[in-house]
């Protein structure tokens, strides 16, 4: 049977008549902030004091949009006679977002855990070549990244936090045990 003339009209009308009808979900960003879920990826954030400079996260980016320059220091010896060692000292660590395609590898193979996500996703730049942060900017955006997931309340408390406690708690009982000393010398 030949449809009628004009019924594909119609059902457009129709739909146009239903939404119309309907109230509208248009997003008024920027000026409503939209609600992100946890752990969003954003940007990549640098916590420095952590980067060792082993070089890992440009080795295996697929883009070769991370720049990483640095300097040997020497240190001297922590023991008398004991022998010098040096470090690399971080000089620039910079990532060129424009062919940065955030897929995360470099935050994954940081042994040192000196790279995470920022759910930070608002940094435009007018010119292409200002899309190229350095360190000071990457730092910024560290102060972004949440805090992550609670661990399971049943889970073993982690070794390395044990230990510390432990620490803690044993210099808080030695400094304590010394200013009851100084307390019975006066």
């Amino acid at each position: 049977m030949p449809p009628i003339p004009g019924s594909g009209l119609a059902k457009g009308l129709a739909v146009t008549l239903r939404t119309m009808t309907k109230k509208t979900v248009t997003a008024q960003y920027p000026d409503v902030q939209p609600e992100l879920p946890p752990r969003t990826r954003g940007v990549i954030g640098l916590f420095e004091e952590n980067c060792t400079v082993c070089m890992l996260c440009a080795r295996e980016c697929p883009d070769w949009c991370i720049y990483i320059d640095s300097h040997k220091e020497t240190v001297p010896a922590a023991v008398p006679g004991g022998r010098e060692r040096s470090r690399n000292v971080l000089d620039r660590f910079a990532i060129d977002f424009s062919l940065c395609m955030y897929c995360g590898i470099c935050i994954e193979v940081c042994p040192f855990d000196a790279l995470f996500w920022s759910p930070e996703f608002e940094y435009a730049e007018t010119d292409i070549h200002e899309l190229t942060h350095e360190r000071d900017k990457l730092r910024e955006w560290m102060w972004t990244v949440p805090e992550p997931p609670a661990l399971d309340p049943h889970a073993e408390e982690p070794k390395e936090i044990a230990a510390a406690r432990k620490a803690a708690e044993k210099a808080a009982a030695q400094a304590e045990a010394e200013a009851r000393t100084q307390e019975g010398q006066q």
